[in-house]
């Protein structure tokens, strides 16, 4: 997945930020990974991210915005589990704001990891900057 713009469409099926969050998600992820955003169409490999990847980024960044509280901001923004990220994904797809491969499908969001596991089972508190 790639962006085209940051602008969230007008009728939207979830909370507005749930769709700014994918792109920050988007951003954080091709910069963790490396893979800068290119403009042209040469470079749209270099920077696409799949769908794992992508979920990957919203996991960690999740995590480092909301701590604790990143499953209920998710659930607030009617976001229940990862194929709503891929929903997304397409939405934002179908409007021109985001781009695809072909080799991108909604199914690569399906059933990823486990929203209740992944920020309340094993969220850890990190502690090193107090001792």
């Amino acid at each position: 997945m790639t962006a085209t713009s940051e602008h969230p469409p007008q009728h939207l099926r979830y909370h507005k930020n749930a769709y700014q969050f994918v792109f920050q998600a988007l951003q954080y992820t091709q910069e963790r990974l490396d893979r800068k955003r290119s403009m042209s169409e040469e470079g749209e490999d270099e920077a696409h991210i799949s769908g794992q990847e992508l979920l990957s980024g919203v996991r960690d960044l999740a995590l480092e915005q909301f701590g604790m509280l990143a499953g209920t901001v998710f659930k607030r923004w009617g976001i229940r589990a990862t194929e709503d990220f891929g929903r997304i994904v397409f939405e934002l797809v179908e409007r021109g704001e985001m781009r695809k491969t072909d080799r991108d499908q909604l199914s690569d969001f399906y059933d990823v990891f486990d929203f209740e596991e992944a920020f309340d089972h094993d969220y850890t508190i990190d502690t090193s900057a107090a001792f």
